[in-house]
């Protein structure tokens, strides 16, 4: 029992180190004093207010939202909320919520549970914050118990302010679509103001490292990877190369994983990322309120975008999986839907027809989100022969 409390305490702290900054930088001062007084007069009003918090993978968003909700849930004299539409990001906030003095961790909530209890008990709240608020159902999804209309609609209903996360690049499924175009509709006459973030902080990257990735994944012609930053980049012709070096730098600064976009094929029924040498389970849901990112055992599994959304580590080892190919011709990368395995991406809606293009774009946001999870190094490598071969030509010039 004293090991496992040690064991909260520590992931506590790592997560404190993710989500609270003691030195904040001024932009994220000024932003934090920005949407202060857009929520005090938001919630002197009549009407529903929505701020929306908006930036790119790695900005800091969850810094700045999680600065307000520090300040906004342990004051009583708010009726507030916080909701998360992602199952090991929830687990996380509610363990950094019982580190927090006056933090009510019940009012830590899925945006499901806490709109059903609320239209179910008549509750309305001053501010209800939310995070990867792109993971809004965006429909009707009944077989998660949620049968409104969308996710955001019923949230701006309960509450005077709603302040939301928004990544539109970490769009990847269709009963979750956003865009500025559905967001704006969604908010129809309700005042709303943007705030926009855009400086990196999670990666030591340069502006020219990050726009590298940014360039892959958006099939533009390949280039060497730039060499002008502390970040460390390394490509592998190999996964099990790739996996023996994440181990490295897993003993010697922690919180390093191997992760991998799906589409590879059932080797004996095994349920496996598989790849020359390379042969580990991929990443199970799991109760347990350790998250994923945090479990010693984790380190033998392949991570995913549905456990790793919204966390950094340290060192990220990226498989590129099958569904990502090469045209020699145009030199650039080339996304096949077909060979993309899971299905979730790729369910119809009645209100809206995507497109391939559409489609292809979930894909590449999965691979940009991913890649950018480790804060010091990217290591790379792909299942497919001829983009693995060209990169790894690219890595040496």
């Amino acid at each position: 029992m004293i090991a496992k409390k040690r064991g909260v305490l520590k992931m506590n702290k790592i997560l404190q180190a993710q989500f609270f900054v003691d030195d904040l930088s001024d932009d994220q001062k000024n932003m934090i004093a920005n949407i202060n007084d857009y929520i005090k007069q938001g919630m002197n009003t009549d009407s529903h207010s929505v701020a929306i918090i908006q930036g790119a993978a790695g900005t800091g968003k969850s810094v700045v939202l999680m600065e307000l909700v520090r300040q906004y849930m342990t004051d009583k004299k708010y009726k507030t909320a916080l909701v998360v539409n992602h199952p090991e990001l929830y687990k996380a906030y509610q363990d950094l919520g019982e580190s927090i003095p006056n933090m009510n961790v019940n009012s830590i909530r899925r945006p499901t549970a806490l709109i059903n209890d609320a239209q179910k008990n008549h509750k309305k709240f001053d501010v209800i914050f939310v995070d990867e608020a792109h993971l809004l159902y965006s429909k009707s999804e009944p077989y998660a118990h949620y049968r409104g209309e969308n996710q955001l609609t019923d949230l701006m209903n309960l509450a005077k302010v709603v302040v939301v996360v928004y990544d539109f690049a970490q769009v990847f499924q269709s009963k979750m679509y956003w865009d500025k175009e559905l967001l704006f509709k969604t908010i129809g006459n309700h005042p709303y103001k943007m705030f926009d973030m855009n400086f990196q902080y999670r990666m030591v990257a340069s502006d020219e490292q990050v726009a590298w990735m940014d360039n892959l994944t958006s099939q533009k012609p390949l280039a060497a990877f730039p060499k002008n930053g502390q970040f460390e980049f390394k490509m592998f012709d190999t996964a099990g190369d790739l996996f023996e070096n994440i181990k490295t730098r897993n003993k010697e600064v922690g919180m390093s994983r191997v992760v991998a976009t799906s589409g590879f094929p059932r080797i004996d029924g095994r349920h496996n990322v598989e790849m020359d040498t390379f042969s580990l389970p991929w990443d199970e849901w799991d109760p347990q309120r350790t998250h994923w990112a945090k479990r010693e055992g984790s380190i033998t599994q392949v991570g995913t975008i549905y456990t790793l959304q919204g966390f950094d580590l340290n060192y990220v080892g990226m498989i590129i999986g099958p569904s990502f190919g090469y045209d020699k011709k145009t030199d650039t990368m080339t996304i096949i839907p077909e060979k993309y395995s899971h299905k979730e991406i790729f369910k119809k809606r009645k209100d809206i027809q995507f497109t391939k293009a559409e489609y292809k774009e979930f894909i590449a946001n999965v691979l940009n989100v991913l890649m950018k999870r480790g804060k010091y190094g990217l290591y790379l490598t792909a299942y497919d022969d001829a983009l693995r071969e060209r990169l790894m030509e690219l890595s040496t010039e």
